[in-house]
Formats: C-alpha cells, sequence, structure tokens
C-alpha cells in the first residue's frame, strides 16, 4: 500500500520526467507565449542535473545528498497542465508513470548513497537516474514535442 506521501513523490517525478520531454526553446505552448509549467521544471531539474555531475566530479558527497531528493521530488505542472499530458499519454501513461517510477527510485537511492559516501554507488544510481530519463525522453519526447507545440 502506497502511503499518500509516496504517492506524491511519485506524482512529483512524473511531472519531472514529463518536464524534461520539453525542456528548451522548443517548449512553447501551441498556439501561445507563455512556456508550459513543465518547461519550467524540467530547466530546474537540468541545472539540478547538472550540479550533480560537478558534484560528484569533485566527490562532494553531502552536495549530491541535498541535491538527489530535489530530483526525486520536484515540482509538478498544475493539474490542469498534468490532466491535459496525461490525456494525451492515454494507454501509454503507465510506460510514462514506469520511467518516472526509476528516476524516483533512483534519485532515492543516490540520496542514500551520497550519505554513505560511496562514491561508486553515488555514480551507478546517478546512472539509473539518467537511464530512466533518457528512456522516457526516447519513449515520448518527439511525439510530445509535436503535440504540444506544433513541430513535427
Amino acid at each position: 500500500m502506497q502511503t499518500s506521501s509516496s504517492a506524491s513523490i511519485r506524482l512529483a517525478a512524473l511531472g519531472a520526467t514529463l518536464l524534461s520531454l520539453v525542456a528548451g526553446p522548443a517548449a512553447q505552448a501551441q498556439g501561445g507565449s507563455e512556456p508550459m509549467a513543465l518547461q519550467t521544471i524540467m530547466k530546474q531539474l537540468d541545472r539540478d542535473l547538472q550540479a550533480v555531475t560537478g558534484a560528484i566530479a569533485v566527490e562532494d558527497w553531502p552536495r549530491v545528498g541535498e541535491l538527489a531528493p530535489k530530483i526525486g521530488r520536484h515540482a509538478e505542472p498544475a493539474p490542469a497542465e498534468k490532466l491535459r499530458i496525461l490525456g494525451w499519454l492515454g494507454t501509454e501513461a503507465g510506460s510514462f508513470r514506469g520511467f518516472d517510477t526509476k528516476v524516483h527510485d533512483a534519485a532515492a537511492g543516490l540520496a542514500e548513497a551520497a550519505a554513505r559516501g560511496d562514491g561508486a554507488e553515488v555514480i551507478a544510481a546517478f546512472a539509473r537516474v539518467q537511464q530512466g530519463c533518457l528512456g522516457c525522453h526516447q519513449a515520448f519526447r518527439q511525439r510530445f514535442v509535436a503535440e504540444f507545440h506544433g513541430r513535427r
């Protein structure tokens, strides 16, 4: 049984994964000039992921430990935007959530490894975070951008 905290964390990770689909200048809402909230969330995730990379390079495990929860429990888009995205995903929402869960779980492992000062496991956990991001991007990004940003 999931706790509401666990469900919230998973939904937050889902939002982060979605945002990564649209990060960058192409993430303007179709027909409007305002970017989707997901773009802002993904840009923050990008900064956090880059900061983790820098912290790993200098073996700053406390900094990795500070950043990992930000990755696993990032902000989410507003409910209306989230529903729009989930509606678009349709039957693929489960696959999307699977990538989200992978990123969430890997970020938790990253925090745990950093707390132990286990550099090898920090790197392995960070690789799992990146694999979750990449898998989601490969499965959804191109279609997402085409659907929400008019690029085909």
